[in-house]
């Protein structure tokens, strides 16, 4: 059970990268008074639980409807995975370099999706979902909104703990550890698909 639960969180953890997504929360919301920056948490991780589980409960089945297998999900997901992790991988290059500036709301777009519940946690999810099954894979969904939920609300506290260079360093890991999930993806899925068949 212990086993089955990190096998589930761990992926999802590195997925939401909750540390590494802080620094651009911070830019995001500075100028908002206490109030404001609490209720935009609130809100994004809210909407980025919703979202997840929504696509739990209903990506299979609309997989289903497209004569999408599993196994294409994955080699589909862990190509898409892949090319995030390594575009973030690249110097010079970020995931927010194509967000607009100017948002009057970020708790919906793009704090809660696509930064916290963006491709790489749908892929995921509907794959923990095939493996452990719906309460383990809801499990880990939970608590890794929750530790987001917390890191977001200790933002300018933990930024000035492990400052700028330290939270760079953990989001690079973060993306080195998601290139490896998506080969992992890729390779599952092409044994299921030609090997197991």
């Amino acid at each position: 059970m212990l086993r089955q639960f990190v096998l589930s969180f761990i992926p999802l953890f590195v997925a939401v990268d909750a540390l590494g997504n802080m620094p651009f929360f911070l830019s995001l919301t500075s100028g908002m008074i206490h109030k404001q920056r609490r209720a935009v948490v609130n809100e994004s991780v809210s909407v980025a639980c919703l979202l997840a589980i929504l696509f739990m409960l209903v990506g299979k089945w609309i997989l289903q409807i497209l004569g999408i297998s599993v196994a294409d999900f994955k080699i589909a997901g862990g190509i898409l995975l892949l090319v995030i992790s390594i575009n973030l991988l690249l110097p010079g290059k970020s995931k927010f370099a194509y967000l607009p500036s100017g948002q009057e709301s970020v708790g919906v777009f793009p704090l809660a999706t696509p930064l916290i519940t963006g491709p790489a946690v749908l892929t995921i999810t509907l794959i923990l979902l095939d493996k452990f099954g719906f309460l383990m894979t809801l499990i880990s969904i939970v608590l890794n909104m929750l530790i987001v939920w917390i890191v977001f609300t200790s933002s300018q506290r933990i930024f000035r703990l492990i400052g700028q260079p330290g939270s760079r360093a953990f989001s690079k890991i973060a993306d080195i550890l998601l290139a490896a999930i998506a080969i992992m993806l890729i390779r599952q899925g092409i044994m299921e698909t030609f090997i197991l068949r």
